[in-house]
């Protein structure tokens, strides 16, 4: 293919996976309101759109009660009134809102959604994605996510407001910090796969995920997305007692609502990364004979990670401040780098073939 051929693939594929996301961005709050509703015994959005149908005894079934509700909440948001601080930085101000939403969906770029197929004549290879094939895919991830801090930052300040920009200064010490403990949790998956292809780390887990080999890096991973994303127990940034909604208090309207949308669509993408890294990604019975499943197995995957965070923020109350701080820098940054060194140790002993004698002799001391 030329690269002129490439490039309009891209555009597209990347169009239909932008309009995926924003819609699944629309019903995962949907997803995260009825689901606190049922585990905290409460009533979530129940009415807006759903289907009447006639029960016994003339009481009424509404079936699909609140699947309209995300379309309620964006008209509601639209027409807003969406006024601009005194003295604020218009040009930043305005910019903030919308570097944060495209880096959510930038993430997205490098995430093999599927294997090798052909639709319409079209072959996509060596993995379904919007750039497949970057040998550096898992950097790229990396550095997005850390530009993703700036339209946080950038919002507070803009805003000329003491308490957004203490919600600002607050955002960048959190996620910088858990940014390092995140970091390092994606290197064992690297080590073991030998590439930082996302595609080459999810062919390397053909035989058994990395979540049974690496535990611990999952759970890293896990809890160090939360902070990134700013979800509970880490919504440090949104604590309305002390910050009164944090950087973004002075915004209203559609600009507040992507930061709103930001936040549920980087749900998604990391939601995606853990099941790269640690789930088999698209991998999954019978997928090498049928490549379609590969999207299947991904949205489950994803939902499962969706569901897990929704339960988390349903259960656990907020951190302090310093001792979110202090988990983060004192228990989760040595806990990553030490599991990054013992890796490191064993894949070189496997490498050396060191270990198989050892085993060989523990085998034999111990058979009769």
């Amino acid at each position: 293919m030329t690269p002129g051929q490439i490039a309009i693939r891209a555009l597209i594929v990347g169009g239909i996976v932008t309009f995926a996301v924003i819609t699944g961005f629309a019903y995962t709050t949907l997803l995260e309101r009825r689901l606190l509703a049922r585990l905290q015994a409460r009533v979530g959005p129940n009415r807006a759109g759903y289907i009447p149908i006639p029960g016994r005894g003339g009481r009424e079934i509404r079936l699909l009660g609140g699947i309209m509700q995300p379309a309620a909440d964006a008209v509601k948001l639209f027409f807003k009134e969406d006024p601009t601080p005194h003295r604020a930085n218009k040009v930043i101000y305005n910019l903030a809102p919308i570097l944060t939403a495209l880096t959510a969906i930038m993430i997205l770029a490098v995430i093999p959604l599927a294997p090798e197929m052909n639709i319409f004549g079209q072959v996509f290879s060596p993995y379904f994605a919007i750039a497949p094939g970057i040998n550096v895919g898992m950097l790229f991830i990396l550095a997005i996510t850390s530009v993703s801090v700036y339209g946080v930052v950038l919002a507070g300040w803009a805003s000329n407001s003491k308490y957004a920009i203490l919600g600002g200064i607050r955002a960048s010490a959190q996620m910088i910090s858990y940014e390092l403990a995140l970091g390092l949790s994606v290197l064992p998956s690297i080590m073991l796969a030998n590439s930082m292809d996302l595609g080459e780390i999810v062919a390397a887990q053909r035989q058994v995920w990395f979540v049974f080999l690496q535990p611990l890096a999952a759970v890293i991973f896990f809890i160090g997305a939360l902070a990134e994303l700013q979800r509970a127990p880490f919504d440090l940034l949104e604590a309305e007692q002390e910050l009164s909604s944090g950087y973004n208090v002075e915004y209203g309207g559609m600009r507040f609502g992507m930061f709103f949308m930001a936040e549920y669509m980087k749900m998604i993408s990391f939601s995606a990364i853990a099941a790269v890294l640690f789930f088999g990604g698209y991998r999954g019975p019978f997928v090498d004979q049928l490549p379609g499943l590969g999207f299947l197995y991904m949205a489950l995957k994803i939902l499962v990670g969706l569901v897990l965070m929704i339960w988390i923020r349903a259960t656990l109350p907020r951190l302090r401040y310093d001792r979110l701080m202090q988990f983060g820098w004192k228990r989760l940054l040595p806990l990553a780098l030490a599991n990054v060194v013992i890796t490191a140790i064993f894949i070189l002993l496997v490498e050396e073939n060191v270990l198989t004698p050892l085993f060989d002799s523990i085998f034999a001391a111990f058979s009769f």
